[in-house]
């Protein structure tokens, strides 16, 4: 008889989420999917506040990286003001967004992920978790501890606090930086660099442990995504976005974010919350695309530092054109640790980083305003529009793990289908299906967001297992 295995809790990711296997009468997968069980409605909330929240409201969809949403929601309301930012007000957001990057990237690698990488897939499971990390590596998850706290500091003395800082503001920032707070980052720099290059020595020297992994984790053609500068250096503020292929070849480029709903539309799955993005001109699902530190890498012709540049070389070796594995996220983010370290000192260096010129103010100017930065999981969009009087009458988001979920849910099909044996189900088989999606740290609390009424589907069953009853809407 056919069966259904459910992963439920899917672990080790920012959010709530199951996947499901369905095996045939003889033990082989025929589907498996990943649905997100959690909705928050952040796009109908704002509606009816002043546009001036938004950056400190939207914050608070995400307690792991509301640096991005910050980010992202300010320079939408800057387009509502329609001033010109201060270059120090720049500058300094720019360093607050690589700091988000750096403690967020090393909370996936070093905690998350690492348990997977260093102990093994197949590692027993009451050992596999960052506190068996801590025990048979505890130097290694000392370092961990140390580089994300290094990147949560610089977000305390720039913003005031480490979580939901409300600093960042429409036309600008509210503070200058002091000098004896970029003096003490500019110490730690350092140390960082090396914790970084130590743990990209480490994922080298532990990739032939996994080539089936390699093989299997998400790894097939699709496009990429994310934002390059004009010199098509790596990217994480401003710039343009750029699509390619698998082969390499770029599909478009120099697009600007206020253009984005010409290239980018979004579905909905009856059985998941989250949206799926796809390449407009490609149509759904044949316009898959990937973004995130995967993708950027591919994206750009150099990263822009010297020490990042080194590494991503390496790391472009791994394909003929784009690397298509997914398992090199892990890869990709520690470069772009790298290459954040590098950038917050050469930002933190300007000389008009200590200006106290920092926030332009003005009142409504255009009744729309979009948003688009780099938040460690890939391209982040916030789209508002305001009244007269500039408060809120819609907004959309589309969230870095949104753009991802096609992708995801082909990986979770790739790696249950090479995996898992139905007749002999092992725990280790149900964790590679699980590592899978790890390999994209997902933030599912930031991406489940909505623009009018989504489907729902509410399903009834019996102490046997049976379906008792279904009720569906749609969307």
């Amino acid at each position: 008889m056919p069966k259904t295995i459910h992963i439920d809790p899917v672990t080790r990711i920012e959010g709530h989420a199951k996947i499901t296997i369905h095996l045939d009468d003889k033990g082989r997968v025929n589907d498996a999917r990943f649905h997100v069980t959690q909705f928050r409605g952040f796009e109908k909330m704002v509606e009816g506040r002043p546009f001036t929240e938004m950056p400190s409201v939207m914050a608070r969809i995400c307690g792991i990286c509301p640096v991005s949403h910050l980010i992202a929601s300010s320079k939408a309301c800057d387009r509502i003001l329609a001033v010109q930012i201060p270059t120090t007000a720049i500058l300094l957001r720019r360093v607050l967004n690589l700091a988000q990057l750096v403690q967020s990237h090393a909370l996936n690698f070093f905690h998350l992920s690492a348990p997977d990488l260093l102990l093994g897939m197949d590692a027993p499971v009451d050992e596999r978790n960052v506190f068996g990390v801590m025990q048979k590596h505890p130097e290694l998850a000392k370092k961990g501890i140390w580089l994300r706290k290094f990147g949560q500091e610089i977000i305390e003395w720039l913003g005031g606090k480490r979580i939901h800082p409300a600093w960042v503001v429409p036309g600008g920032v509210n503070a200058p930086l002091a000098s004896d707070k970029r003096d003490a980052i500019l110490k730690r720099i350092p140390e960082a660099i090396q914790i970084t290059r130590d743990a990209l020595d480490l994922y080298k020297r532990i990739l032939d442990d996994f080539p089936e992994e390699t093989r299997t984790f998400a790894n097939f053609p699709s496009l990429f995504m994310g934002l390059v500068n004009d010199k098509n250096e790596l990217e994480h503020y401003s710039g343009t976005f750029r699509f390619i292929d698998a082969a390499g070849h770029i599909v478009a480029d120099r697009v600007s974010p206020r253009d984005y709903a010409r290239y980018i539309a979004e579905s909905v799955e009856p059985d998941s919350y989250l949206k799926s993005p796809y390449y407009k001109p490609m149509g759904y699902e044949n316009g898959m695309y990937r973004v995130g530190p995967l993708a950027r890498l591919n994206i750009v012709d150099r990263c822009g530092t010297p020490l990042a540049d080194e590494e991503w070389a390496e790391f472009r070796s791994l394909g003929r054109g784009a690397v298509l594995s997914s398992f090199h996220y892990h890869f990709a983010r520690l470069i772009e640790i790298l290459f954040g370290i590098e950038m917050i000192e050469r930002l933190l260096n300007e000389p008009d980083i200590l200006s106290k010129d920092v926030r332009a103010v003005a009142r409504v100017n255009n009744h729309e305003g979009i948003g688009v930065s780099e938040a460690p999981r890939g391209t982040l969009i916030h789209h508002y529009k305001v009244d007269e009087h500039g408060l809120m009458t819609w907004a959309n988001l589309i969230i870095a793990t949104g753009h991802n979920n096609l992708a995801m849910n082909r990986g979770v099909l790739q790696v249950a289908k090479h995996f898992v044996d139905g007749k002999n189900i092992q725990e280790g088989m149900l964790n590679r299906v699980e590592a899978v999606v790890r390999a994209f740290d997902p933030c599912l609390s930031c991406s489940t967001h909505a623009v009018g009424q989504m489907p729902l589907r509410v399903e009834l069953y019996g102490a046997e297992g049976e379906l008792l009853d279904r009720k569906e809407r749609a969307s």
